[in-house]
């Protein structure tokens, strides 16, 4: 496979959290009893007509400037087709003039994706196949819920620019993040708020790119780097073979991990896009414009940036702490005087597989600050931790009850001696330049004194031990 390029683009659906939907006051809400918030406007009844939803307009002119988009004047079109999950048989969406286009978003790494558009339209609604597959070939018959149709979306398609499933991965972790850090979305894949569809193609890197292929609504990023991968090998199996890439729409089956032919790929004409003759074309003014990016939060480039500042920390341990929310519980620990290694190594690890939500940040600063002074070690640190995540509490008080107190030096000597004593070996070995067996001697004073000594103690003992062995 590594003479060929893999090329993808992909579209994210985007469900924005108003509390109605785009054009009608009908309910936008997740789980509730099927047909039950619908209306004529979005049934699509004759006589009814629309009206544009002001908060879904702001949320869609977020997300173009959290992208780095340029926000302008746009107008709706309707995309005709036939399916149940449109009971009017069009969708409203925006075509050749979308509110947000030409931006960009930053992944971890610094690579930057081109945005080509971010453009606003309504949901449709939900099928549900009833039979053994939960597919439309072999139902029984099939459901629509019609709650979902009209629920405002923002569609964000990239631009051809990612090369891998696993940049494709990062990139809807990253746009997630983005999305929910500016209150436009809630970004839950499992309630179908975000949805993503791939465009994959493969070519030789000296040849023009290959004949793509679209696999629909993958709502998991699990689902998505296994889809891009199946169908890239697929791809390249059939070049291999002399045979043709169709270009066509196709269906991810989760359960046996491969992609299957839907339909053949429509293209824009077979939607006969017309201008919506109901709804005027949305002209948001420059103020609007410098109030919502005036109005945007740190997003998660600029957090990750601020924190990396702090200290010494790996870009992998930046990405977590930002993707899980726990950027500021580290930042306010270390304007409370803890050391930045501290405070990121226990959110990164101790913090981030833990329900954090009731974790006073303070109190975390209090535990990063005792691990610091010796004050506790940092097993000591972890489990008073631990306690102040499972049931809160003051962390000095913790700490008393458990009766931990920082060892004494002579304690802390005589366990090392005795560390060496036990295995002369090792310890010829550490005399010896062999710096790595200095962690098994911590570990078994660590061992000795139940977890109390301070492990930079332990091996601020040892060197001394070897430098008065070398320098005598």
């Amino acid at each position: 496979m590594s003479e060929w390029e893999t090329v993808i683009g992909l579209e994210v659906h985007c469900e924005l959290r108003t509390a109605t939907k785009l054009f009608c006051s009908c309910r936008n809400a997740f789980g509730d009893e099927p047909n039950t918030n619908i209306c004529p406007v979005c049934l699509g009844l004759p006589g009814s007509l629309p009206v544009i939803n002001e908060t879904a307009v702001d949320y869609a002119m977020r997300i173009g400037a959290a992208l780095h988009c340029d926000i302008r004047r746009s107008i709706f079109h309707r995309k005709n087709y036939f399916y149940p999950d449109m009971p009017k048989d069009y969708q409203v969406s925006q075509y050749d003039e979308p509110i947000n286009s030409d931006g960009w978003l930053e992944l971890p790494d610094g690579t930057r994706i081109g945005v080509e558009r971010a453009h606003m339209e309504e949901d449709t609604g939900k099928s549900q196949h009833i039979g053994v597959s939960g597919r439309i070939h072999g139902a029984d018959h099939s459901l629509v819920d019609y709650n979902r149709a009209g629920v405002p979306l923002v569609e964000i398609v990239s631009r051809p620019d990612i090369r891998s499933a696993a940049q494709a991965r990062e990139y809807v972790a990253e746009l997630r993040g983005i999305l929910v850090a500016t209150g436009a979305s809630d970004g839950k894949m499992e309630e179908g708020s975000l949805r993503v569809d791939a465009n994959v193609s493969v070519h030789r890197p000296a040849e023009p790119f290959g004949t793509r292929c679209e696999i629909k609504n993958l709502n998991s990023l699990r689902s998505l780097g296994r889809a891009i991968d199946y169908e890239v090998r697929r791809q390249i199996e059939l070049h291999e073979a002399g045979e043709r890439v169709v270009q066509e729409t196709r269906h991810w089956n989760e359960d046996e991990g491969r992609t299957s032919s839907m339909r053949s790929k429509e293209e824009a004409f077979d939607y006969r896009y017309f201008p919506e003759p109901d709804l005027v074309p949305l002209d948001p003014s420059d103020e609007w414009k410098d109030r919502v990016r005036a109005g945007l939060p740190p997003l998660p480039a600029e957090r990750r940036r601020s924190l990396a500042t702090l200290g010494n920390v790996s870009p992998s341990d930046v990405a977590v702490l930002v993707e899980l929310d726990l950027d500021a519980l580290v930042t306010t620990a270390i304007e409370a005087g803890a050391e930045p290694r501290i405070a990121i190594n226990r959110a990164a690890n101790e913090v981030a597989g833990a329900d954090s939500s009731s974790l006073d940040p303070l109190a975390f600063a209090t535990v990063c600050r005792m691990e610091g002074e010796g004050r506790l070690s940092p097993t000591q640190a972890k489990q008073v931790l631990s306690s102040l995540l499972e049931s809160g509490g003051d962390p000095e008080a913790i700490a008393d009850a458990r009766g931990f107190k920082p060892l004494g030096a002579s304690v802390v000597e005589s366990a090392v001696d005795e560390a060496i004593a036990t295995d002369p070996g090792a310890w010829a070995r550490y005399l010896a330049g062999e710096d790595k067996v200095a962690g098994m001697f911590v570990g078994m004073v660590m061992k000795a004194t139940g977890g109390q000594a301070d492990g930079k103690a332990v091996t601020a003992v040892l060197q001394q031990r070897r430098g008065s062995v070398t320098s005598g």
